[in-house]
């Protein structure tokens, strides 16, 4: 292989830092190409080197960085082309940070170029030393460009590189806000372990505002040391679970089984739902905690038992959402809502079903009789098994309240066929509420909730005048409910 990239790094602060071969690769005839002029040392050294060329334009030509590091590997392969050995420095060492050097290292793997590696100083080595920090203690080092909140560990050492300018300090604070107090302790440090080493202590939401940046700027940001900061993180619930499931737990929490427990997560359920439809915020937070508790408190009982982990919960419902939308991680087109859920749908008639399963067997058996039958019925006329106009589905109302009138009349109300016929009219109900989009179940928590509101509203009333709810007549109580009725703005 003819063409060779010879690939140095100009230390993270001033040329003392920089090693006397570096020196030397960067004095020689070679062609000498620099990611940026912005570096200490090339302007100490500029008359021992001569000319170089600098990529910095590039950086005016792009908006993403991706684009800015491909056309600077590009360029660098066509001089490469044309001198067949040149020389690239980029600041730090090359291995550290330095996106460009990955790409050409790519193309080496493809045979298009040889590149070799002479080193530099790193200025992870300068950082540890000015901070005064042990990276065996921990350590999390990421780009500020490709920063996700999801994967910063506030547990250990973090540092955050190419923290350059305003706007992308202004960034990066953001996004640590969302986790760590406004007013937290970070450090910005600059050309760290070189003469011009700067170390700025400031509060979280200053270090885009009263501190100069470079491109040797870097922010450092202590371990958390108190977890309370930390309580928003879904690992610091999972240590509560098990800590309360451990030897030295909670007797009552360590007593706990999935039967004992399916109780709880009823009523936490319908306490949630209670929430939403009173939309009371703080309340649906409280609640949505809640059954997140009882989700947890499984896992870690599943745990403990060896059968599965949260991991394991997780990682199911996780590959099943990505499955069941191929139109959003796949190539299949959904243009509303109605699209969506027959691709939903599709994808799930195309998991791995036994032949011999009804369609009615994904429909859970712990499911409210209103539910179930709406469930059920749903399921059913996905395969056309519906009536093809909700006039018939009235029609049928009809037809089950004779039946059930009819049974009536003839002094059986109490018999197990009036039950049945019973049953009948509301299962009649519920199809005709499903033509209409209406859960059966969501309906009747509404009506229960606004006949409990109302009675309650009599009950007050007959307190406030002195009498006796058994000793008024329906016409007093039925006065008041339609005042109640009247205060709600409701005339029905």
């Amino acid at each position: 292989m003819d063409k060779q990239i010879t690939i140095v790094g100009l230390g993270a602060g001033d040329v003392d830092q920089l090693p006397l071969g570096v020196f030397k690769i960067l004095t020689s005839s070679l062609p000498l190409f620099v990611r940026t002029e912005d570096h200490p040392v090339l302007s100490e050294i500029k008359d021992e080197i001569g000319s170089f060329q600098s990529f910095d334009s590039v950086y005016e030509m792009f908006d993403q960085f991706e684009d800015v590091y491909a056309e600077i590997a590009k360029k660098l392969l066509e001089e490469a082309e044309k001198y067949q050995h040149i020389v690239y420095a980029v600041p730090g060492h090359p291995l550290v940070a330095e996106k460009t050097v990955q790409l050409l290292l790519k193309e080496m793997e493809q045979g298009k170029v040889n590149v070799s590696i002479q080193g530099g100083q790193s200025f992870l080595d300068a950082m540890f030393q000015a901070l005064r920090i042990d990276p065996v203690e921990g350590l999390q080092f990421i780009d500020a460009q490709d920063m996700k909140r999801e994967e910063l560990s506030f547990r250990q050492h973090l540092i955050i590189c190419q923290v350059y300018d305003k706007m992308i300090a202004s960034d990066v604070k953001l996004t640590l806000m969302e986790d760590l107090p406004f007013d937290y302790e970070v450090y910005l440090v600059t050309a760290a372990g070189s003469k011009y080493e700067d170390i700025k202590k400031v509060r979280l939401y200053e270090m885009d505002r009263c501190v100069e940046l470079s491109n040797l700027t870097s922010l450092y940001i202590p371990p958390v040391k108190d977890e309370q900061l930390l309580y928003h993180r879904f690992s610091a619930l999972r240590n509560v679970i098990r800590t309360l499931r451990g030897p030295n737990g909670c007797p009552w929490d360590r007593k706990q089984t999935h039967q004992s427990l399916k109780r709880y997560l009823i009523e936490e359920c319908y306490e949630l739902i209670e929430a939403i439809d009173e939309n009371d915020i703080d309340h649906m937070i409280e609640e949505l905690g809640d059954v997140l508790l009882q989700v947890v408190l499984h896992a870690q009982i599943g745990d403990d038992e060896g059968f599965f982990t949260i991991d394991d919960v997780i990682r199911m419902l996780t590959d099943k959402m990505i499955r069941r939308h191929p139109h959003v991680f796949g190539n299949v087109e959904a243009q509303n809502a109605e699209e969506a859920v027959k691709s939903w749908e599709e994808a799930k008639k195309s998991e791995n079903r036994n032949e011999s399963e009804s369609l009615l067997d994904s429909v859970s058996k712990a499911l409210p009789a209103l539910s179930k039958a709406y469930q059920y019925q749903r399921k059913a006329a996905k395969v056309g098994f519906d009536w093809p106009d909700v006039l018939d589905a009235w029609d049928k109302v009809s037809e089950e309240l004779q039946e059930f009138k009819k049974e009536i009349d003839n002094g059986d109300g109490g018999t197990e066929k009036a039950k049945e016929e019973f049953g009948d009219i509301l299962f009649a109900l519920i199809n005709v509420g499903r033509f209409y989009e209406i859960e059966p179940e969501e309906a009747l928590v509404m009506t229960n909730e606004k006949f409990s509101r109302r009675f309650r509203f009599i009950e007050q009333k007959a307190r406030d005048a002195g009498k006796n709810l058994k000793s008024m007549s329906l016409a007093e109580m039925d006065q008041y409910w339609e005042e109640a009725k009247m205060k709600e703005g409701d005339r029905k």
